[in-house]
């Protein structure tokens, strides 16, 4: 059964990048991405509608390319979790997570018996249906999950140091704009407010020895969050990456027509002397 390179990594020190996909579930999606450099394809299922079936396909088409699948389940419960496991996720976000209780659920769900209460399925999408003992496979499917609560509210910051004390979080996923939105100052990055409650989980990834993560839109972002001691990056989202790179090349056509519109302009301009 597969480890998870995506945890290996980060329980072995080191930095690992990816990338988020909410609109294009297309079959080429995870070889463009993989061959653009990911490690990992998040794709989200709480804001962009897609079910399982979608889901399913994505993390089977990752499958042999070395590319690590991960989802963000809609919500914190025991039947979101716990298909996306059964489909072969190997890592879980769960949204909105406030407290320590709720991060110690999520845990149980991604964790089968004695150490959790995830159900028994075996020889199907998640252990590419080898037969081999289950006792092993127990063993690497509870070992190879990421569990990543997303720390996003108020609630969430206020008990990040409970939060990140729970055993079997690996990662804290800041969730920078819904963060802002919740602290009553939406979009403002540079408000006392936010720049408080990062701090604050910075402090508390530090402490109990969690990794801290983001996605980020831009390099300046990137930077930053690196200097603040983030080693789990997504680069965008698919839809934000096209638009980004079609406004680039777009925006040179545009300022050559300008150009060429200037000239033509001058051209044909009466000679005044």
């Amino acid at each position: 059964m597969r480890t998870n390179p995506v945890k290996d990594k980060l329980n072995e020190g080191k930095a690992v990048f990816g990338t988020m996909a909410f609109e294009f579930f297309v079959p080429s999606l995870p070889q463009i991405v993989k061959s653009a450099g990911a490690e990992f394809l998040l794709l989200d299922m709480e804001h962009s509608g897609v079910g399982y079936e979608t889901i399913k396909d994505q993390i089977s088409l990752c499958r042999g390319i070395g590319l690590t699948p991960m989802v963000r389940v809609p919500a914190g419960q025991y039947h979101f979790i716990a298909r996306a496991l059964d489909l072969g996720a190997m890592g879980i976000m769960v949204p909105m997570v406030g407290t320590a209780e709720e991060a110690e659920f999520i845990v149980s769900c991604t964790r089968y018996p004695p150490h959790g209460r995830r159900g028994a399925a075996f020889g199907f999408s998640h252990d590419d249906f080898e037969t081999e003992d289950i006792g092993e496979k127990i063993r690497v499917a509870n070992a190879r999950t990421l569990v990543m609560p997303l720390i996003e509210t108020a609630e969430g910051i206020a008990n990040i140091g409970k939060i990140a004390a729970v055993p079997g979080v690996d990662v804290l996923w800041l969730g920078h704009f819904d963060l802002t939105n919740f602290l009553g100052i939406p979009a403002q990055f540079e408000h006392p407010k936010y720049v408080k409650a990062i701090d604050k989980l910075c402090a508390a990834a530090r402490k109990h020895d969690k990794v801290l993560a983001c996605m980020s839109g831009s390099e300046a972002w990137s930077r930053d969050y690196w200097a603040k001691g983030f080693r789990l990056f997504a680069a965008g989202v698919d839809a934000h990456l096209l638009q980004a790179a079609l406004r680039q090349s777009l925006g040179v056509m545009h300022d050559l027509d300008a150009a060429r519109a200037t000239a033509a302009k001058r051209k044909n301009k009466p000679d005044q002397r």
